[in-house]
């Protein structure tokens, strides 16, 4: 009997073609969630920007939705969000911009095709920008840089250059080269066209910045000496060989640089057309053996993110998947490879921000939310007919724990709800132990600030109040029975089983573990996380 997916289906690789799928990686602060949101202004997706500080009569951010996140202008979790542009669907994946949740940022990266780093004009390549950078380079993720912020003091351009090819070994190839010192913008030079777009500025922001494009002779007229000097910095990058080459671009070796200033939607269409011309289409990915999925494969997709409470009218969770191969259809039924089970895919929605749609079709590239799949779990592998499993997604090492407990012992059914849905949702990592008990949970963090999106959480979703106390420990490894046995007992040691059934061992500091290690060589003590990805974050 020949099935649906046994019919090759000629859409899948046009579609395919027109996905462009990415994340904005930056150090807070640099201006993400803004960029984001002009994106979105100038794709007409949305009609007016929101702010990330509560300007008056500017609302919230799309992509920062929960509350926590509009209270202090920054993004603590990942949102997706799809627009079309020209011919083209963006699929813009946003992520945290703060370090505790690297976690979920490296999930991010996963399951996206390009990424644009954006850089602070005054602050350069900033710490957590540089440790995203590396994921990108070991997931082989091409990067556009975006040079923010340039309506404000900052540094030289030619200097930013520098410091990008110097610490990140990529070669930059500016598209644009900004007309007027950071701090006085008076638009950018296209070097491709040798025209000017002329700087205009919009009320607050808050809609689309037109540029005027003039010639390069009405330019020299109009800007003088600022013209003059962006036209020869720009011939000393044509000297250095320092243009745009696609395929030097996807092979990871050079970034195209765009100068801009979000706040002001000014340089943001460039980015956009940038995206659509350069940044790669949905193409085949590698499954867990190293062999390709081809995108007019039968229908395959991960989870890489699940998440609920996006919208206090819907108590559910969403499981939040990429497409890899084929044709989504909605009500199909597809095959989770963890437990080989079937499951039917009756409520999928297509997401924006926290806000959701029913959608009965999606394509490679394409981020899709299925609703209520309890059983899926993040980095699980979903496929239709033919099977494939694409690789797990690393656990990171917890460096920071607390107990938790609930302040109304009545709630405790809210509080075990709620810790289980977090948990679920790979927010935190929950442990127990027979010495503190099932109902005494000891959570683990990659940082602190984890925490309060827990308790947050706990609060406004489960409604069930909690009280957390701190730990005294710093290192997580992973053990064994005997090894559990040995260690039982041991000063500034304790053993407790995560809730995927794995044995953690949590050491007072790193000392305390290697000392350990030295009187008993022969336990087994493993990190937790993958060890290139751990190094990274």
């Amino acid at each position: 009997m020949t099935t649906v997916a046994d019919v090759p289906n000629p859409q899948v690789p046009r579609e395919a073609l027109r996905r462009r799928t990415f994340a904005v990686i930056s150090h807070p602060d640099a201006g993400k969630s803004t960029l984001t949101e002009a994106l979105l202004l100038h794709a007409r997706a949305i009609t007016s920007a929101g702010a990330t500080h509560g300007k008056a009569g500017r609302s919230g951010t799309v992509s920062d939705w929960m509350e926590m996140e509009k209270a202090r202008g920054i993004s603590v979790t990942s949102a997706a969000i799809q627009f079309e542009y020209h011919d083209a669907v963006i699929n813009l994946v946003d992520t945290p911009g703060h370090a505790d949740f690297s976690e979920d940022t490296f999930r991010v990266l996963s399951a996206v095709d390009a990424a644009v780093m954006l850089v602070d004009a005054a602050k350069g390549l900033e710490p957590q920008t540089m440790k995203l950078f590396a994921v990108c380079k070991q997931r082989g993720l091409p990067v556009i840089t975006v040079i923010n912020k340039w309506d404000r003091p900052g540094d030289t351009p030619l200097a930013l250059m520098d410091e990008i090819q110097t610490r990140t070994g990529l070669l930059p190839t500016p598209l644009n080269w900004p007309v007027g010192e950071a701090g006085d913008l008076r638009g950018v030079l296209d070097r491709r066209s040798g025209d000017f777009l002329r700087y205009t500025r919009t009320a607050g922001g808050a809609t689309v910045a037109e540029s005027v494009r003039l010639d390069a002779a009405d330019a020299a007229l109009e800007e003088g000496p600022a013209w003059a000097s962006a036209v020869e910095e720009s011939e000393l990058l044509d000297a250095e060989s320092q243009n745009h080459d696609s395929e030097l671009f996807l092979d990871g070796q050079t970034t195209p640089v765009l100068f801009c200033a979000a706040v002001a939607n000014f340089g943001v269409q460039q980015l956009l057309d940038t995206l659509v011309e350069f940044a790669p289409p949905a193409e085949a990915r590698i499954d867990i053996d190293g062999n390709p999925r081809k995108v007019t494969s039968p229908f395959s997709g991960f989870v890489f993110k699940v998440q609920s409470g996006m919208n206090s009218a819907h108590r559910d969770h969403v499981a939040f998947v990429r497409v890899c191969s084929g044709e989504f259809r909605r009500g199909m039924v597809v095959t989770h490879a963890a437990t080989g089970r079937p499951f039917a895919t009756k409520y999928a929605q297509q997401l924006f921000g926290k806000e959701r749609t029913v959608t009965d079709q999606a394509w490679p590239g394409d981020i899709v939310g299925l609703v209520n799949a309890s059983a899926l779990r993040v980095g699980d592998s979903i496929f239709e007919d033919e099977r494939v499993e694409f690789p797990p997604l690393p656990l990171f090492s917890p460096e920071h724990f607390r107990a938790i407990r609930p302040v109304d012992s009545s709630k405790h059914k809210q509080f075990r709800r709620g810790i289980d849905q977090l948990d679920h949702e790979g927010i935190i990592q929950v442990m127990r132990s027979e010495v503190r008990g099932e109902q005494a949970p000891v959570l683990g963090a990659v940082g602190p600030m984890q925490f309060e999106v827990v308790e947050d959480r706990m609060v406004h979703d489960f409604h069930a109040d909690i009280r957390m106390e701190a730990l005294p420990y710093q290192v997580a490894r992973k053990t064994d029975k005997e090894s559990a046995l040995v260690l039982a007992g041991t000063r500034q040691v304790e053993v407790f089983t995560r809730s995927d059934g794995t044995l953690l061992a949590l050491f007072s500091t790193p000392w305390r573990l290697q000392a350990i290690i030295k009187e008993n060589p022969k336990l087994v003590l493993i990190d937790i996380a993958n060890a290139t990805a751990e190094d990274f974050m």
